[in-house]
């Protein structure tokens, strides 16, 4: 699968190992949220773009910031800094919309920047079991361990869905 980033995002593979042979492996971009990074599967985007217009729309939680028009459809945008209880800041040069699909539908989420593509093992990832606030536990599928970073492996379907 080819990420589209239509913006020249500084996206890079951290490790070129053989991903050919390395069957166990998984690709995450990561992107960061107040300081925090946070890993999506590759295979679930299918774009990453600039900030944009964004109509609002009316009777919505406060952290659906409305819907954008991209290439003639209509997609939903949910800001993380919001949904995570964060305080807002400002939009800049980096802020970026990743638009990823769920069950057939597109659905885009507001980062602050977007810094890599990772590739983790399965031994790479701590399952999150030991968590013992459910609603944390909810909305991630488990933390990567890369070098001296960890990074929260965000699960979008249930960030998105509830």
């Amino acid at each position: 699968m080819e990420l589209n980033t239509m913006d020249n995002s500084p996206l890079t593979t951290n490790n070129e190992r053989s991903e050919a042979t390395n069957y166990d492996s998984k690709q995450f971009v990561v992107f960061r949220v107040a300081n925090e990074e946070y890993g999506v599967d590759i295979k679930m985007i299918t774009t990453i773009e600039r900030i944009m217009g964004i109509a609002r729309v009316p009777k919505t939680p406060a952290y659906i910031k409305g819907v954008i028009n991209l290439r003639g459809e209509v997609i939903p945008v949910i800001c993380l800094r919001e949904k995570f209880d964060l305080p807002s800041v400002e939009y800049s040069e980096d802020t970026r919309i990743v638009i990823f699909k769920i069950e057939d539908s597109a659905v885009g989420i507001i980062v602050d920047s977007v810094a890599e593509v990772i590739q983790l093992t399965e031994d790479d990832i701590e399952k999150i079991s030991s968590f013992t606030n459910s609603k944390i536990s909810e909305h991630l599928m488990g933390v990567g361990k890369l070098e001296n970073r960890i990074i929260t492996l965000l699960n979008l379907e249930k960030i998105v869905l509830q």
